[in-house]
Protein backbone atom coordinates (compact mmCIF):
# COMPACT_ATOMS: atom_id res chain seq x y z
CA UNK A 1 0.00 0.00 0.00
CA UNK A 2 0.96 3.58 -0.58
CA UNK A 3 0.41 6.70 1.68
CA UNK A 4 -2.90 7.59 0.22
CA UNK A 5 -3.97 3.79 0.83
CA UNK A 6 -2.89 3.50 4.01
CA UNK A 7 -4.99 6.57 5.36
CA UNK A 8 -7.62 5.75 3.26
CA UNK A 9 -7.43 1.73 5.35
CA UNK A 10 -6.75 3.54 8.84
CA UNK A 11 -10.14 5.69 8.20
CA UNK A 12 -12.33 3.26 6.91
CA UNK A 13 -11.03 0.69 9.59
CA UNK A 14 -11.41 3.35 12.18
CA UNK A 15 -8.36 2.78 13.61
CA UNK A 16 -7.33 4.41 16.63
CA UNK A 17 -3.58 3.36 16.99
CA UNK A 18 -0.73 2.06 15.02
CA UNK A 19 2.55 0.21 16.56
CA UNK A 20 6.06 0.79 15.18
CA UNK A 21 9.08 -0.76 16.20
CA UNK A 22 12.91 -0.53 14.71
CA UNK A 23 15.70 -3.25 15.29
CA UNK A 24 18.83 -1.98 17.66
CA UNK A 25 22.08 -3.02 17.17
CA UNK A 26 21.33 -6.32 18.62
CA UNK A 27 18.45 -7.15 16.56
CA UNK A 28 16.30 -6.08 19.36
CA UNK A 29 12.92 -4.65 18.22
CA UNK A 30 11.96 -1.30 20.37
CA UNK A 31 9.02 0.41 19.51
CA UNK A 32 5.45 2.01 21.04
CA UNK A 33 1.60 2.36 19.56
CA UNK A 34 0.83 6.12 18.52
CA UNK A 35 -2.20 7.98 17.55
CA UNK A 36 -2.89 7.50 13.83
CA UNK A 37 -3.15 11.08 14.35
CA UNK A 38 0.47 11.32 15.03
CA UNK A 39 1.26 8.69 12.81
CA UNK A 40 0.18 10.50 9.64
CA UNK A 41 1.87 14.02 10.80
CA UNK A 42 4.99 11.91 11.04
CA UNK A 43 5.27 10.35 7.93
CA UNK A 44 7.63 12.63 6.41
CA UNK A 45 9.85 13.77 8.97
CA UNK A 46 9.56 10.64 11.32
CA UNK A 47 9.02 9.99 15.08
CA UNK A 48 11.71 11.32 17.59
CA UNK A 49 12.99 8.22 19.48
CA UNK A 50 15.72 8.69 22.27
CA UNK A 51 18.64 8.11 20.83
CA UNK A 52 19.73 5.78 24.04
CA UNK A 53 18.40 3.10 22.18
CA UNK A 54 21.37 3.07 20.67
CA UNK A 55 23.85 3.66 23.63
CA UNK A 56 21.81 0.89 25.60
CA UNK A 57 23.25 -3.19 25.51
CA UNK A 58 20.44 -5.39 25.30
CA UNK A 59 19.96 -5.03 29.18
CA UNK A 60 19.80 -1.42 28.93
CA UNK A 61 22.56 -0.59 30.29
CA UNK A 62 24.42 2.49 29.16
CA UNK A 63 27.63 1.77 27.06
CA UNK A 64 29.82 4.18 28.01
CA UNK A 65 32.77 3.60 25.56
CA UNK A 66 30.59 4.70 22.26
CA UNK A 67 30.81 8.38 20.77
CA UNK A 68 27.57 8.30 19.04
CA UNK A 69 25.70 9.36 21.96
CA UNK A 70 25.94 9.42 25.53
CA UNK A 71 25.91 11.75 28.94
CA UNK A 72 28.25 13.90 26.54
CA UNK A 73 25.58 14.21 24.36
CA UNK A 74 23.03 14.74 26.24
CA UNK A 75 20.64 11.53 24.98
CA UNK A 76 18.62 13.61 22.18
CA UNK A 77 15.94 12.47 20.13
CA UNK A 78 16.69 11.01 16.50
CA UNK A 79 13.55 10.80 13.59
CA UNK A 80 12.74 6.99 13.07
CA UNK A 81 11.19 6.79 9.51
CA UNK A 82 8.44 4.25 9.31
CA UNK A 83 8.94 2.22 6.24
CA UNK A 84 5.25 1.69 4.22
CA UNK A 85 6.14 -1.01 2.73
CA UNK A 86 6.44 -3.14 5.77
CA UNK A 87 3.05 -2.67 6.53
CA UNK A 88 0.93 -5.41 7.85
CA UNK A 89 -1.65 -6.25 10.97
CA UNK A 90 -0.64 -8.49 14.47
CA UNK A 91 -3.46 -11.21 13.67
CA UNK A 92 -2.83 -12.17 17.83
CA UNK A 93 -3.32 -8.29 18.62
CA UNK A 94 -7.03 -7.58 17.53
CA UNK A 95 -5.25 -6.62 13.78
CA UNK A 96 -3.55 -3.62 15.28
CA UNK A 97 -1.61 -2.29 12.36
CA UNK A 98 2.35 -2.49 12.13
CA UNK A 99 5.21 -0.77 10.99
CA UNK A 100 8.61 -1.35 11.15
CA UNK A 101 11.05 1.78 11.26
CA UNK A 102 14.68 3.22 10.45
CA UNK A 103 17.02 5.51 11.18
CA UNK A 104 17.81 6.40 7.32
CA UNK A 105 17.07 7.86 4.08
CA UNK A 106 15.81 5.75 1.31
CA UNK A 107 18.88 4.96 -0.03
CA UNK A 108 20.54 3.70 3.34
CA UNK A 109 22.75 7.22 4.34
CA UNK A 110 22.15 8.33 7.87
CA UNK A 111 22.63 6.81 11.28
CA UNK A 112 25.32 4.43 11.15
CA UNK A 113 24.44 2.53 13.98
CA UNK A 114 21.29 1.74 12.80
CA UNK A 115 21.31 -2.18 11.87
CA UNK A 116 18.58 -1.62 8.76
CA UNK A 117 19.91 1.06 7.49
CA UNK A 118 23.25 -0.66 6.68
CA UNK A 119 21.10 -3.12 4.48
CA UNK A 120 19.43 -0.81 2.53
CA UNK A 121 22.41 0.62 1.69
CA UNK A 122 24.22 -2.53 0.87
CA UNK A 123 20.97 -3.80 -0.80
CA UNK A 124 21.02 -0.82 -3.26
CA UNK A 125 24.75 -1.37 -3.93
CA UNK A 126 23.97 -4.76 -5.13
CA UNK A 127 21.08 -3.54 -7.44
CA UNK A 128 23.36 -0.97 -8.52
CA UNK A 129 25.53 -3.68 -10.08
CA UNK A 130 22.49 -5.46 -11.90
CA UNK A 131 21.84 -7.99 -8.98
CA UNK A 132 18.36 -8.61 -7.29
CA UNK A 133 19.47 -10.63 -4.04
CA UNK A 134 17.08 -13.24 -2.92
CA UNK A 135 17.65 -14.16 0.43
CA UNK A 136 16.17 -15.95 3.58
CA UNK A 137 16.97 -17.02 6.98
CA UNK A 138 16.06 -20.26 9.11
CA UNK A 139 15.93 -20.39 13.24
CA UNK A 140 16.09 -23.10 15.45
CA UNK A 141 14.62 -22.15 18.62
CA UNK A 142 13.98 -24.19 22.23
CA UNK A 143 10.79 -23.61 24.00
CA UNK A 144 10.38 -24.08 27.78
CA UNK A 145 7.13 -24.01 30.21
CA UNK A 146 7.96 -21.28 32.04
CA UNK A 147 7.51 -17.23 32.24
CA UNK A 148 10.53 -14.79 32.96
CA UNK A 149 8.86 -14.79 36.09
CA UNK A 150 9.70 -18.11 36.95
CA UNK A 151 13.03 -18.43 35.70
CA UNK A 152 13.77 -15.11 37.67
CA UNK A 153 12.42 -16.71 40.97
CA UNK A 154 14.34 -19.81 40.45
CA UNK A 155 17.16 -18.01 39.00
CA UNK A 156 17.15 -19.72 35.13
CA UNK A 157 18.25 -23.55 37.54
CA UNK A 158 16.03 -26.21 36.81
CA UNK A 159 14.58 -24.62 33.56
CA UNK A 160 11.61 -26.93 31.88
CA UNK A 161 11.64 -27.67 28.42
CA UNK A 162 8.48 -27.81 26.53
CA UNK A 163 8.89 -31.65 25.92
CA UNK A 164 11.43 -34.19 27.13
CA UNK A 165 13.95 -36.44 25.10
CA UNK A 166 15.68 -35.72 21.43
CA UNK A 167 13.25 -36.57 19.07
CA UNK A 168 14.04 -34.65 15.41
CA UNK A 169 11.60 -34.55 12.94
CA UNK A 170 8.79 -35.63 15.49
CA UNK A 171 5.25 -36.06 14.40
CA UNK A 172 4.18 -36.94 18.24
CA UNK A 173 5.90 -34.17 19.45
CA UNK A 174 4.38 -31.42 17.55
CA UNK A 175 1.25 -32.92 17.77
CA UNK A 176 1.07 -33.08 21.62
CA UNK A 177 1.16 -29.36 21.67
CA UNK A 178 -0.73 -28.79 18.31
CA UNK A 179 -2.31 -25.66 19.73
CA UNK A 180 1.20 -23.88 19.50
CA UNK A 181 2.37 -25.92 16.46
CA UNK A 182 -0.34 -24.90 14.41
CA UNK A 183 -0.65 -21.28 15.56
CA UNK A 184 2.65 -20.89 14.56
CA UNK A 185 2.27 -21.67 11.22
CA UNK A 186 -1.22 -19.86 10.52
CA UNK A 187 -0.47 -16.59 12.71
CA UNK A 188 3.21 -16.23 11.25
CA UNK A 189 1.21 -16.48 7.53
CA UNK A 190 -1.34 -13.90 8.07
CA UNK A 191 1.59 -11.61 9.47
CA UNK A 192 3.39 -11.70 5.79
CA UNK A 193 5.87 -14.39 7.59
CA UNK A 194 5.08 -17.36 5.34
CA UNK A 195 7.08 -20.65 6.22
CA UNK A 196 8.37 -23.40 3.72
CA UNK A 197 8.78 -25.48 6.54
CA UNK A 198 8.41 -25.84 10.75
CA UNK A 199 9.41 -29.16 12.45
CA UNK A 200 11.00 -30.31 15.78
CA UNK A 201 14.70 -30.41 15.56
CA UNK A 202 17.12 -32.91 18.10
CA UNK A 203 16.63 -31.73 21.55
CA UNK A 204 13.69 -31.21 24.11
CA UNK A 205 10.97 -28.73 22.97
CA UNK A 206 13.40 -27.19 20.23
CA UNK A 207 11.46 -26.12 16.34
CA UNK A 208 13.33 -25.37 13.10
CA UNK A 209 11.95 -22.95 11.02
CA UNK A 210 12.69 -22.11 7.10
CA UNK A 211 11.02 -18.76 6.26
CA UNK A 212 9.98 -18.80 2.94
CA UNK A 213 12.85 -16.65 1.04
CA UNK A 214 12.20 -12.93 -0.42
CA UNK A 215 14.13 -9.52 -1.75
CA UNK A 216 17.15 -9.08 0.78
CA UNK A 217 15.51 -6.26 3.05
CA UNK A 218 12.37 -7.89 3.32
CA UNK A 219 13.88 -11.40 4.31
CA UNK A 220 15.70 -9.78 6.91
CA UNK A 221 12.17 -7.70 8.27
CA UNK A 222 10.61 -10.99 8.24
CA UNK A 223 13.37 -12.99 10.46
CA UNK A 224 13.49 -10.15 12.69
CA UNK A 225 9.77 -10.12 12.97
CA UNK A 226 9.80 -13.80 13.14
CA UNK A 227 11.83 -13.68 16.57
CA UNK A 228 9.81 -11.57 18.05
CA UNK A 229 6.35 -12.98 17.06
CA UNK A 230 7.60 -16.69 18.23
CA UNK A 231 7.93 -15.17 21.74
CA UNK A 232 4.33 -13.70 21.60
CA UNK A 233 2.89 -16.56 19.83
CA UNK A 234 4.68 -18.70 22.73
CA UNK A 235 3.50 -16.47 25.35
CA UNK A 236 -0.11 -16.76 24.43
CA UNK A 237 0.11 -20.67 24.97
CA UNK A 238 1.95 -19.98 28.76
CA UNK A 239 5.68 -21.25 26.94
CA UNK A 240 8.73 -19.30 26.83
CA UNK A 241 10.94 -19.36 23.53
CA UNK A 242 14.88 -18.47 23.14
CA UNK A 243 16.90 -18.01 20.16
CA UNK A 244 20.07 -18.29 22.35
CA UNK A 245 23.08 -19.78 20.26
CA UNK A 246 23.40 -22.67 23.15
CA UNK A 247 21.31 -22.77 25.85
CA UNK A 248 22.99 -26.08 27.45
CA UNK A 249 26.53 -27.13 27.35
CA UNK A 250 24.63 -31.06 26.21
CA UNK A 251 22.47 -30.26 23.95
CA UNK A 252 23.07 -29.02 20.60
CA UNK A 253 23.38 -24.93 19.60
CA UNK A 254 20.58 -23.24 17.14
CA UNK A 255 21.56 -21.91 13.92
CA UNK A 256 20.10 -19.24 12.06
CA UNK A 257 21.61 -20.43 8.72
CA UNK A 258 21.41 -18.01 5.71
CA UNK A 259 20.07 -19.16 2.43
CA UNK A 260 20.93 -16.74 -0.76
CA UNK A 261 21.15 -16.45 -4.18
CA UNK A 262 21.37 -13.26 -6.98
CA UNK A 263 18.99 -13.39 -10.00
CA UNK A 264 18.80 -10.95 -12.30
CA UNK A 265 16.63 -7.98 -12.15
CA UNK A 266 13.20 -9.15 -13.79
CA UNK A 267 14.20 -12.54 -11.27
CA UNK A 268 13.54 -14.64 -14.66
CA UNK A 269 17.14 -16.22 -14.51
CA UNK A 270 19.24 -17.49 -11.22
CA UNK A 271 22.98 -15.95 -11.88
CA UNK A 272 24.20 -18.59 -9.43
CA UNK A 273 22.80 -21.51 -11.40
CA UNK A 274 25.02 -22.86 -14.62
CA UNK A 275 24.81 -25.93 -16.55
CA UNK A 276 27.86 -25.67 -18.12
CA UNK A 277 30.57 -26.07 -14.61
CA UNK A 278 30.77 -28.86 -12.22
CA UNK A 279 28.28 -28.41 -9.48
CA UNK A 280 25.84 -26.11 -11.66
CA UNK A 281 28.15 -23.49 -9.87
CA UNK A 282 28.34 -20.25 -11.99
CA UNK A 283 31.54 -17.90 -12.42
CA UNK A 284 29.47 -15.17 -10.04
CA UNK A 285 28.70 -17.99 -7.62
CA UNK A 286 32.33 -18.68 -7.61
CA UNK A 287 33.33 -15.22 -7.53
CA UNK A 288 30.22 -14.67 -4.56
CA UNK A 289 31.52 -17.45 -2.39
CA UNK A 290 35.58 -16.69 -2.60
CA UNK A 291 34.10 -13.55 -1.64
CA UNK A 292 32.54 -14.90 1.76
CA UNK A 293 35.58 -17.35 2.60
CA UNK A 294 38.09 -14.46 1.94
CA UNK A 295 36.08 -11.81 4.35
CA UNK A 296 34.90 -14.33 7.16
CA UNK A 297 37.35 -13.76 9.51
CA UNK A 298 37.38 -10.21 9.46
CA UNK A 299 33.68 -9.84 10.27
CA UNK A 300 32.72 -12.68 12.37
CA UNK A 301 30.69 -10.55 14.83
CA UNK A 302 28.55 -9.51 12.14
CA UNK A 303 27.15 -13.42 12.47
CA UNK A 304 28.59 -14.36 15.40
CA UNK A 305 27.54 -11.06 18.18
CA UNK A 306 26.86 -12.16 21.35
CA UNK A 307 29.10 -14.11 24.28
CA UNK A 308 27.19 -17.31 23.90
CA UNK A 309 27.52 -17.42 20.37
CA UNK A 310 31.16 -19.11 20.56
CA UNK A 311 29.59 -22.13 22.83
CA UNK A 312 27.94 -22.99 19.76
CA UNK A 313 30.82 -22.79 17.25
CA UNK A 314 32.91 -25.41 18.45
CA UNK A 315 33.76 -28.74 17.13
CA UNK A 316 30.87 -31.81 16.54
CA UNK A 317 28.17 -29.65 17.19
CA UNK A 318 26.45 -28.99 13.87
CA UNK A 319 28.24 -25.38 13.40
CA UNK A 320 31.28 -24.78 11.52
CA UNK A 321 34.59 -23.62 12.93
CA UNK A 322 36.49 -23.78 10.04
CA UNK A 323 37.00 -21.65 7.05
CA UNK A 324 35.78 -24.16 4.32
CA UNK A 325 33.12 -24.89 1.76
CA UNK A 326 31.62 -28.09 0.58
CA UNK A 327 28.57 -29.21 -2.08
CA UNK A 328 26.09 -30.29 0.63
CA UNK A 329 27.93 -30.71 3.70
CA UNK A 330 26.67 -29.86 6.79
CA UNK A 331 30.12 -29.88 8.20
CA UNK A 332 31.51 -26.71 6.42
CA UNK A 333 31.03 -22.99 7.02
CA UNK A 334 29.41 -22.53 3.15
CA UNK A 335 27.22 -25.04 2.01
CA UNK A 336 26.46 -25.00 -1.86
CA UNK A 337 22.71 -26.47 -2.83
CA UNK A 338 21.93 -27.16 -6.45
CA UNK A 339 18.73 -29.49 -6.97
CA UNK A 340 17.71 -27.06 -9.82
CA UNK A 341 18.08 -23.67 -11.15
CA UNK A 342 15.01 -22.12 -9.19
CA UNK A 343 16.91 -23.83 -5.88
CA UNK A 344 20.57 -23.09 -6.67
CA UNK A 345 21.52 -21.49 -3.42
CA UNK A 346 24.57 -20.91 -1.13
CA UNK A 347 23.52 -21.63 2.82
CA UNK A 348 26.25 -19.78 4.96
CA UNK A 349 26.30 -21.79 8.05
CA UNK A 350 27.80 -19.76 10.75
CA UNK A 351 24.67 -17.58 11.99
CA UNK A 352 23.27 -18.65 15.32
CA UNK A 353 19.39 -17.79 16.18
CA UNK A 354 21.12 -14.89 18.26
CA UNK A 355 22.28 -13.06 15.50
CA UNK A 356 20.79 -9.57 14.49
CA UNK A 357 19.36 -11.18 11.03
CA UNK A 358 20.19 -7.63 9.07
CA UNK A 359 23.91 -7.80 9.99
CA UNK A 360 24.40 -11.16 9.27
CA UNK A 361 22.54 -10.31 5.92
CA UNK A 362 24.41 -7.63 4.90
CA UNK A 363 28.01 -9.35 6.09
CA UNK A 364 26.85 -12.22 3.58
CA UNK A 365 25.49 -9.71 0.72
CA UNK A 366 29.24 -7.38 1.15
CA UNK A 367 31.33 -9.97 1.56
CA UNK A 368 29.97 -11.82 -1.56
CA UNK A 369 29.80 -8.60 -3.64
CA UNK A 370 33.58 -8.01 -2.34
CA UNK A 371 34.46 -11.34 -4.17
CA UNK A 372 32.56 -10.53 -7.32
CA UNK A 373 34.00 -6.80 -7.65
CA UNK A 374 37.46 -7.82 -7.37
CA UNK A 375 36.75 -11.22 -9.52
CA UNK A 376 38.26 -13.50 -6.49
CA UNK A 377 39.09 -16.92 -7.42
CA UNK A 378 37.83 -19.68 -5.82
CA UNK A 379 41.23 -21.13 -4.99
CA UNK A 380 39.86 -23.22 -1.70
CA UNK A 381 39.03 -26.50 -2.96
CA UNK A 382 35.87 -28.09 -1.14
CA UNK A 383 35.33 -30.35 1.40
CA UNK A 384 34.26 -33.95 0.90
CA UNK A 385 34.57 -34.90 4.52
CA UNK A 386 34.30 -33.45 7.66
CA UNK A 387 34.94 -30.29 7.45
CA UNK A 388 35.96 -29.65 11.24
CA UNK A 389 39.36 -31.75 10.36
CA UNK A 390 39.65 -29.49 7.46
CA UNK A 391 41.70 -26.42 8.73
CA UNK A 392 44.36 -25.71 6.08
CA UNK A 393 42.41 -22.47 5.39
CA UNK A 394 42.44 -21.08 9.00
CA UNK A 395 39.96 -21.70 11.90
CA UNK A 396 37.23 -19.17 13.29
CA UNK A 397 38.33 -16.80 16.10
CA UNK A 398 37.43 -18.59 19.04
CA UNK A 399 35.22 -15.75 21.20
CA UNK A 400 33.85 -12.42 20.60
CA UNK A 401 37.03 -10.38 21.95
CA UNK A 402 39.20 -12.33 19.61
CA UNK A 403 36.85 -11.83 16.64
CA UNK A 404 35.93 -8.21 17.59
CA UNK A 405 39.59 -7.61 18.05
CA UNK A 406 39.81 -8.65 14.49
CA UNK A 407 37.32 -6.77 12.84
CA UNK A 408 38.26 -3.38 14.29
CA UNK A 409 41.66 -4.01 13.13
CA UNK A 410 40.43 -5.24 9.81
CA UNK A 411 40.29 -1.99 6.47
CA UNK A 412 38.02 -5.02 4.97
CA UNK A 413 35.42 -4.14 7.65
CA UNK A 414 35.69 -1.13 7.10
CA UNK A 415 35.48 -1.27 3.30
CA UNK A 416 32.64 -3.07 3.72
CA UNK A 417 30.54 -1.36 6.07
CA UNK A 418 31.76 1.64 6.45
CA UNK A 419 34.12 3.53 9.61
CA UNK A 420 31.51 5.05 10.81
CA UNK A 421 29.66 1.62 11.48
CA UNK A 422 32.84 -0.66 11.90
CA UNK A 423 34.40 1.20 14.79
CA UNK A 424 30.72 1.59 16.62
CA UNK A 425 29.90 -1.63 16.00
CA UNK A 426 33.11 -3.11 17.38
CA UNK A 427 32.92 -1.20 20.52
CA UNK A 428 29.47 -2.16 20.86
CA UNK A 429 30.91 -6.20 21.02
CA UNK A 430 33.88 -5.17 23.49
CA UNK A 431 31.87 -3.61 25.94
CA UNK A 432 29.72 -6.99 25.91
CA UNK A 433 33.01 -8.78 26.28
CA UNK A 434 33.80 -6.01 29.75
CA UNK A 435 30.79 -7.02 31.04
CA UNK A 436 31.26 -10.96 30.66
CA UNK A 437 35.01 -10.31 31.60
CA UNK A 438 34.18 -9.05 35.09
CA UNK A 439 31.19 -11.42 35.58
CA UNK A 440 31.04 -14.42 38.41
CA UNK A 441 29.62 -17.69 36.92
CA UNK A 442 27.81 -20.50 38.49
CA UNK A 443 30.91 -22.39 37.20
CA UNK A 444 33.52 -20.62 38.68
CA UNK A 445 31.59 -20.89 41.79
CA UNK A 446 30.91 -24.75 41.71
CA UNK A 447 34.77 -25.19 40.60
CA UNK A 448 36.55 -22.87 43.06
CA UNK A 449 34.11 -21.67 46.25
CA UNK A 450 35.08 -24.69 48.62
CA UNK A 451 38.02 -26.48 47.26
CA UNK A 452 40.56 -24.23 46.10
Amino acid sequence: MNKQQIIAYLKEKSVDKIKFAFADIDGILRGKIIDTEKFTDGLQDGYGFCDVVFGWDSNDACNNDIELTGWHTGYPDRPAKVDLSTFRTIPWQDNIPFFLADFSNPDGTGLPACSRSLLKKISAECESMGYHPEFAQEFEWFNFRETPQTLADKSFTNIQTLTPGMFGYSILRTSQNSGFYYDLFNLLKQFNIPLEGLHTETGPGVYEAAICHDHVLAAADKAVLFKNAVKEIANIHGIMASFMAKWNESLPGCSGHIHQSLWNKDQSKNLFYSTDSEHNMSDLLKHYLAGQLYCLPHILPMYAPTINSYKRLVEGAWAPTTVTWGVDNRTTAMRILHPSEKYTRLETRIPGSDSNPYLAMAAALASGLYGIKNKLPLNIKPTAGNGYQDKGNGVLPANLHEATVAMRNSPIATELFGADFTGHFTQTRLWEWKQYAKAVTDWELKRYFEII
